[in-house]
Order: C-alpha cells, then sequence, then structure tokens
C-alpha cells in the first residue's frame, strides 16, 4: 500500500463543547489508484486531507506514506512533517491558486524553486510537468489567457512536479463546467496509470458522476469511512445509470 491510516482521530474544543470530527478512520490506498472521498459537509472530509497533508496533526492514530524514505506521522504538528509536504504530497484545490502575473510555466517553477530546488532543475521537472498533463503549447501563456480546465491542469502540473507519490485533490471540479471536469478526471486516471511514474490520487467530491470514475469510492459519515458505492451513498436518485 502506499498510503495508510490508521486509527485516525481529531477533534475540536474542549469539555461539552468538543466536537469529534474524525473517530479512528482507517483508509488505505494502493499506488495508482484513484480514490473518491464523499459525504455530507461538515463530515471531516477536509480535516482528513489536512492531517494527510501535513497541515493538520491528529489527535491519535497514524499515516504512513511507503515512498522512499517511508513517511510515518499523524499526531506530529505541521512545522514536523514538512518533508511530507515537499516529498510526499501534493495538493489541488477547487480554486487554482496561480499567479497571475507570470506564466503559467513559471507559476509550477516557482513551487518547485521554494521547495529549494534549483532553478535549472526546477525548470525541467516544469516542462515535463506540463508536457504530461498536455500543456506544453501553452507553458507561455499567462493564467488568464487559459481556460479554467487548463489553469487546473497547471495546477495539476504544479502538483505533481516534485514528483510526489499522492496527490490530495479537494472539489477539485468544483468551479468547472461539466466538460472541463470531466477532463481532469480523465487526466487524474492517466496520471494513476502512467505505466513508467503512477501516482495516486485521493479526490474529495460532491458529484456522484465525476465519484463513479474513480476507481474506488469511501463513504465518510460518523467521524470514519466505509467502501461504498454510489447509490448507498448517494440515495437512488443520484442520477447514476445502472
Amino acid at each position: 500500500m502506499l498510503l495508510e491510516v490508521s486509527g485516525l482521530k481529531k477533534g475540536f474544543g474542549t469539555g461539552s463543547s468538543r466536537l469529534e470530527v474524525l473517530k479512528g478512520v482507517d483508509l488505505s490506498m494502493k499506488k495508482g489508484e484513484l480514490v473518491a472521498l464523499m459525504g455530507p459537509s461538515g463530515c471531516g472530509k477536509s480535516t482528513l486531507l489536512n492531517i494527510i497533508g501535513g497541515l493538520l496533526k491528529g489527535d491519535s492514530g497514524s499515516i504512513k506514506i511507503n515512498a522512499d524514505p517511508p513517511m510515518k506521522y499523524g499526531t506530529k504538528s505541521p512545522n514536523q512533517v514538512i518533508e511530507v509536504r515537499r516529498k510526499g504530497v501534493g495538493w489541488i484545490f477547487q480554486d487554482f491558486h496561480l499567479l497571475d502575473h507570470i506564466t503559467s510555466l513559471e507559476n509550477v517553477i516557482l513551487s518547485l524553486e521554494l521547495a529549494g530546488m534549483s532553478s535549472e532543475v526546477a525548470e525541467q521537472r516544469a516542462i515535463s510537468a506540463m508536457e504530461r498533463v498536455d500543456l506544453s503549447k501553452r507553458m507561455r501563456f499567462m493564467p488568464n489567457e487559459l481556460s479554467g480546465g487548463q489553469q487546473q491542469r497547471v495546477a495539476v502540473a504544479r502538483a505533481i512536479a516534485g514528483s510526489r507519490p499522492l496527490l490530495l485533490a479537494d472539489e477539485p471540479t468544483g468551479n468547472l463546467d461539466v466538460k472541463a471536469g470531466e477532463s481532469v478526471i480523465e487526466l487524474f486516471k492517466e496520471l494513476c496509470s502512467d505505466p513508467d511514474d503512477p501516482i495516486s490520487v485521493l479526490m474529495v467530491t460532491h458529484d456522484p458522476l465525476l465519484a463513479s470514475k474513480a476507481d474506488r469510492m469511501l463513504l465518510m459519515r460518523d467521524g470514519v469511512t466505509a467502501s461504498s458505492d454510489i447509490r448507498s451513498a448517494w440515495g437512488e436518485d443520484a442520477g447514476v445509470e445502472s
């Protein structure tokens, strides 16, 4: 397994006002797997992603990324897991978070330089990542010269350029139209099935049609996760044909 989450718990507040959000999450992902994480708003999906991504510490439990070298954390504070963010986990958000005064390629290069990579190596990695997301002819374009789907592809390139084995995608198609959203999901599937350098993607989505395109679906409810299918997660009127 690439990712192993065991007994992860997280609560907020104290005393009678304390809210237990994660109540012992167990989750595993294989290398090259696309997993959709679903559940009602406020159920803890983003909290789970933030802990896996090294942005928040859990109260108990463990997380392991079987990379080279392996990374073990879960209850460590964000300043203790810098290497997780640099080398283990890449992020893709609903908003693209691109700097509009530099080119698409420079956005990717800058993220690598900020992670400590030399400018020469960063440029090589960035070009390779842009080619991988099929934007080789748009590298010199400014973000406002790209469509929403193309901007999200730049964000994907930025996330994969550091050769991180796991991508966390938090509502990655939320600001895209249907066609562009489907294109991003197809890109995820291509990256996961890459025979030379497969990655794994854990994607939060509220869209049952997009979730149905994943290799596997997980439903978060009452602070834990369970294997699911579209109908049991969203009901008979989810809009997915049998």
